[in-house]
């Protein structure tokens, strides 16, 4: 999927945008991870990037650290914050267990309210950006800036034409998928959004859309009818009913209820580590 950048991109008409990237852990992806930055087909005058570290067992933050003189040379600037939440995933279990999705979901929202609070300046774009994707497109921002939408995300899969691996970004209340939608053709609407890489107009969050660290959306007739996990404190986690939704499927919730639609392109790919 990886395309070589086609030579320099004119400014003419194109907009500024700033690349979040959460990181944990992230030490071995870090390589892979500005590879692909670099290989991107955008002027990088127009480009920002700022990373939040927190809780981690490596030394994700002084390689960030490290990178800055660089990274603040070759783009239009560049910050790195240090914020830990606390939260772990115990050694006898998986970070997608069911029982520890609220609290680890919780903290990954707060990390991304926070890095957006601290790096957004006077962007026009603002993109979430995961660490862990090895594959996308050389032009993938101009891509879904094309789109003409205010939050739209690609198809976020680990093999080409195969099945979606970020399954927060559903619709018809978590029963279809992206890779459901494919022959709906090339734009189609979501309910809610994953934050693997995920473009939302920077106005919007000026305005408040932010990554709900609690269970949000109630009474959104868009979020799903029962949540299977739980967490202490949590207890409408497990009543029946509408129960709303945590982070990047409660921003979704929280953009329609400010009026704003989300958007996915089933068939623009990028391509996650096999985890």
């Amino acid at each position: 999927m990886h395309q070589p950048s086609l030579g320099p991109t004119s400014e003419a008409g194109m907009e500024s945008v700033l690349i979040l990237t959460p990181a944990k852990d992230a030490a071995h992806h870090l390589q892979s991870y500005f590879e692909l930055l670099y290989s991107l087909d955008y002027p990088r005058r127009l480009l920002s990037l700022a990373f939040l570290e927190g809780d981690s067992t490596d030394d994700t933050f002084s390689r960030l650290e490290g990178r800055l003189p660089e990274l603040r040379r070759e783009f239009a600037g560049a910050g790195v914050w240090k914020r830990d939440y606390g939260f772990r995933v115990p050694h006898n279990a998986n970070r997608w267990d069911y029982p520890l999705q609220v609290d680890r979901r919780a903290a990954l929202a707060r990390s991304r309210n926070y890095l957006l609070s601290r790096a957004l300046r006077d962007e026009q774009w603002v993109l979430w950006l995961d660490v862990d994707i090895v594959d996308y497109p050389a032009d993938i921002l101009q891509r879904l800036i094309a789109a003409g939408r205010d939050v739209v995300q690609p198809n976020c899969v680990k093999e080409a034409g195969g099945k979606s691996f970020d399954l927060n970004a559903w619709r018809d209340h978590g029963s279809k998928y992206m890779h459901d939608l494919r022959s709906e053709g090339e734009l189609v609407r979501l309910d809610s959004v994953g934050g693997s890489m995920l473009l939302v107009r920077a106005d919007l969050h000026r305005e408040g859309l932010v990554f709900p660290p609690f269970l949000y959306g109630v009474r959104n007739p868009r979020a799903r009818r029962r949540h299977n996990f739980s967490s202490k404190g949590l207890i409408n986690a497990l009543r029946p009913g509408v129960c709303g939704e945590i982070e990047t499927e409660g921003l979704a919730m929280m953009a329609y209820d400010m009026g704003y639609q989300c958007w996915g392109m089933p068939g623009l790919e990028i391509i996650h580590r096999d985890a």
